[in-house]
Order: structure tokens, then C-alpha cells, then sequence
């Protein structure tokens, strides 16, 4: 943690010429809790409105299990290929530090430690399709895409508002002392390693943990 404190007072690094397009690279947790809360509740609500086959609400929680857990995958994916993306040509390169080589720059800076919703609502738009097609056209299975959608954007939910806290809760113990030591590695010895944010057991499952660490 020593190693950040001087990033905690520079100036944050400027992303753009525009002033436009500069302010909404800064965001809130605040802000990202006031747009996705409501989301997950009505997701949640709209399941618990609906009834599966044989009149049973376990599908509900169980959805919700499922759509947290892919979306631990979808963000050790992303996290590993996209934001750590080894970029040859200069526009790329300049790409992968907008989206992720700032926060590595300055992973102290308040307002660059959640996602803004440029991003996060087109990738939000892009997932929804993606269940729609899988679980109701593929599947068949309607009354399943509320709870597992409502689980995948709480599981985002929560990584946001997790790696904001890791950077600046004061956790002493506990497991999430664990998860915070877990990718302040990341930031300080293994920037090509430890992935996972909220979920480090997919850094065991595809060798990116680092032996005898």
C-alpha cells in the first residue's frame, strides 16, 4: 500500500484533449450504485413475479447464483484479454490505456476506479442480447432470464463497487482482506498474473495464481 500513497495527491492524468469527452472518464461509486441498484431490483422483482414450470420460486435464487457466476468469468476474461491486452500498433496500445493502463498508472485516483457508464451500459445492451438469445430463444427458458440477468449486473455491481473499496477501505481481516491483498499483488508484482478481482479462484483454474506466492 506504501508504494501508492504518492498517487493519492497527484493530479489525475488527463485522457483527452476534449473537456467533454475528459469529464466522463471520471465517475463516481456513488454513481455507478444509482444506475445499476435500480436495475438489479427490477430484474429481481420481475422474477419474483414470474413462476416456472410446476409453480416453484427456487429458480429465482438459483438464477441469480448463475448469472453472478458467469459474470465472475466474464470479468477474469476481460480483465486478462482485454484490459491486459499486449497492443503492437500505437493506436491500440493508446486504446488498452484508456480503458485500463491509467488505472495502473494511477491506481489511487477515486474517479477512475469504477467503470463509467459509456462503457458499462453498451456492454450491458450487448449482454442482455447475448442472454436473451441463449436462455430464452435457445433454451427456452423465459422465466430463468430475469434472476440470471439480475445476477449478472449485481455481480458487475459488485466488482465495481469491491475495487473501489480495495483501494481504499481500511479491511484489517476477514476474507476480504484476502481478496484485497489478492489483486494489490496484481498492482504491485504480478501485473501479468492474479486476475481475478472478486473471484480469484479463476486465477487457480487457468494458472494465472502464481506459484509459491
Amino acid at each position: 500500500m506504501g508504494a501508492y500513497r504518492s498517487s493519492i495527491r497527484e493530479e489525475p492524468i488527463r485522457l483527452f484533449r476534449s473537456d467533454f469527452l475528459e469529464f466522463f472518464s471520471h465517475i463516481s461509486p456513488w454513481v455507478v450504485a444509482a444506475i445499476w441498484t435500480p436495475i438489479v431490483v427490477f430484474f429481481l422483482a420481475s422474477s419474483l413475479m414470474q413462476r416456472a414450470p410446476g409453480g416453484s420460486l427456487l429458480y429465482v435464487p438459483l438464477g441469480v447464483l448463475l448469472g453472478w457466476f458467469a459474470w465472475t468469468l466474464v470479468e477474469y476474461v476481460m480483465h486478462r484479454f482485454v484490459f491486459h491486452y499486449h497492443a503492437k500498433s500505437e493506436r491500440l496500445k493508446r486504446l488498452v490505456f484508456i480503458m485500463h493502463g491509467v488505472h495502473h498508472a494511477q491506481p489511487m485516483c477515486r474517479t477512475r476506479l469504477v467503470m463509467p457508464p459509456a462503457v458499462s451500459l453498451p456492454m450491458a445492451i450487448i449482454f442482455y442480447g447475448f442472454f436473451q438469445l441463449l436462455i430464452v430463444q435457445v433454451i427456452g427458458a423465459r422465466a430463468w432470464f430475469d434472476p440470471v440477468f439480475a445476477g449478472f449486473v449485481g455481480g458487475y455491481l459488485v466488482y465495481d463497487l469491491m475495487h473501489y473499496a480495495i483501494h481504499h477501505a481500511a479491511i484489517k481481516r476477514g476474507p476480504f482482506l484476502a481478496i484485497r491483498n489478492h489483486h494489490l499483488r496484481h498492482h504491485g508484482r504480478y501485473d501479468f498474473m492474479r486476475f481475478g478481482v472478486t473471484f480469484p479462484l479463476w486465477d487457480y483454474v487457468f494458472g494465472t495464481m502464481p506459484k509459491g506466492d
